[in-house]
Protein backbone atom coordinates (compact mmCIF):
# COMPACT_ATOMS: atom_id res chain seq x y z
CA UNK A 1 0.00 0.00 0.00
CA UNK A 2 2.71 2.48 0.87
CA UNK A 3 0.44 5.00 2.58
CA UNK A 4 0.88 6.15 6.13
CA UNK A 5 -1.88 4.81 8.38
CA UNK A 6 -2.77 8.40 9.33
CA UNK A 7 -3.91 8.83 5.73
CA UNK A 8 -6.65 6.25 6.28
CA UNK A 9 -10.22 7.29 6.94
CA UNK A 10 -12.56 4.71 8.41
CA UNK A 11 -16.11 5.26 7.17
CA UNK A 12 -18.80 4.75 9.80
CA UNK A 13 -22.04 6.35 10.93
CA UNK A 14 -21.23 10.05 10.44
CA UNK A 15 -22.65 12.01 7.54
CA UNK A 16 -21.10 11.75 4.09
CA UNK A 17 -19.90 15.36 4.08
CA UNK A 18 -17.97 14.80 7.33
CA UNK A 19 -15.83 12.25 5.51
CA UNK A 20 -15.55 14.45 2.40
CA UNK A 21 -14.23 17.25 4.62
CA UNK A 22 -11.79 14.85 6.29
CA UNK A 23 -10.36 13.83 2.91
CA UNK A 24 -10.10 17.48 1.82
CA UNK A 25 -8.26 18.32 5.06
CA UNK A 26 -5.75 15.54 4.42
CA UNK A 27 -5.20 16.58 0.81
CA UNK A 28 -4.55 20.18 1.94
CA UNK A 29 -1.29 18.89 3.42
CA UNK A 30 1.27 18.95 0.56
CA UNK A 31 3.03 15.86 1.93
CA UNK A 32 -0.12 13.72 1.53
CA UNK A 33 -0.11 12.00 -1.85
CA UNK A 34 -2.92 9.52 -1.24
CA UNK A 35 -5.84 8.94 1.10
CA UNK A 36 -7.36 5.54 1.82
CA UNK A 37 -11.08 5.19 2.51
CA UNK A 38 -11.89 2.02 4.44
CA UNK A 39 -15.34 0.64 5.17
CA UNK A 40 -17.11 -2.60 5.90
CA UNK A 41 -20.68 -3.82 5.85
CA UNK A 42 -23.36 -1.20 5.33
CA UNK A 43 -20.79 1.61 5.39
CA UNK A 44 -19.45 0.49 1.98
CA UNK A 45 -22.23 2.46 0.30
CA UNK A 46 -21.19 5.60 2.14
CA UNK A 47 -17.52 5.10 1.19
CA UNK A 48 -18.52 5.01 -2.47
CA UNK A 49 -20.69 8.12 -1.96
CA UNK A 50 -17.72 9.96 -0.40
CA UNK A 51 -15.50 9.03 -3.34
CA UNK A 52 -18.11 10.12 -5.90
CA UNK A 53 -18.83 13.46 -4.18
CA UNK A 54 -15.11 14.19 -4.02
CA UNK A 55 -14.40 13.17 -7.59
CA UNK A 56 -17.40 14.80 -9.25
CA UNK A 57 -18.23 17.86 -7.15
CA UNK A 58 -15.54 18.97 -4.73
CA UNK A 59 -12.02 18.04 -5.85
CA UNK A 60 -12.22 17.12 -9.51
CA UNK A 61 -8.47 16.42 -9.48
CA UNK A 62 -9.05 13.41 -7.19
CA UNK A 63 -8.82 10.06 -8.95
CA UNK A 64 -9.25 6.48 -7.80
CA UNK A 65 -5.91 4.70 -7.87
CA UNK A 66 -7.10 1.32 -6.64
CA UNK A 67 -10.11 -0.43 -5.10
CA UNK A 68 -9.69 -3.55 -2.97
CA UNK A 69 -12.63 -5.73 -1.97
CA UNK A 70 -12.50 -8.36 0.72
CA UNK A 71 -14.21 -10.25 3.50
CA UNK A 72 -13.54 -10.23 7.23
CA UNK A 73 -14.75 -12.98 9.53
CA UNK A 74 -16.19 -11.53 12.74
CA UNK A 75 -18.07 -13.00 15.67
CA UNK A 76 -21.55 -11.69 16.42
CA UNK A 77 -23.13 -11.31 19.87
CA UNK A 78 -23.89 -15.02 20.10
CA UNK A 79 -20.35 -16.03 19.15
CA UNK A 80 -21.30 -17.18 15.66
CA UNK A 81 -18.81 -16.33 12.92
CA UNK A 82 -20.18 -14.06 10.19
CA UNK A 83 -18.67 -12.78 6.95
CA UNK A 84 -18.54 -9.00 6.55
CA UNK A 85 -17.63 -7.42 3.22
CA UNK A 86 -14.90 -4.76 3.16
CA UNK A 87 -13.73 -2.11 0.72
CA UNK A 88 -10.59 -0.04 0.54
CA UNK A 89 -10.50 2.87 -1.93
CA UNK A 90 -7.15 4.55 -2.57
CA UNK A 91 -7.57 8.14 -3.76
CA UNK A 92 -4.84 10.30 -5.24
CA UNK A 93 -4.91 14.03 -5.91
CA UNK A 94 -3.43 14.57 -9.36
CA UNK A 95 -2.98 18.26 -8.58
CA UNK A 96 -0.25 17.50 -6.04
CA UNK A 97 1.71 15.05 -8.19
Amino acid sequence: MGANMTNSIYIGSKGTMNYVNAVMTLFNDPSVKEVILKARGKAIIKAIDVEEVLKNRVLTSVKVQNITLGTEILKNNTGKEINVSTIEIILINEETE
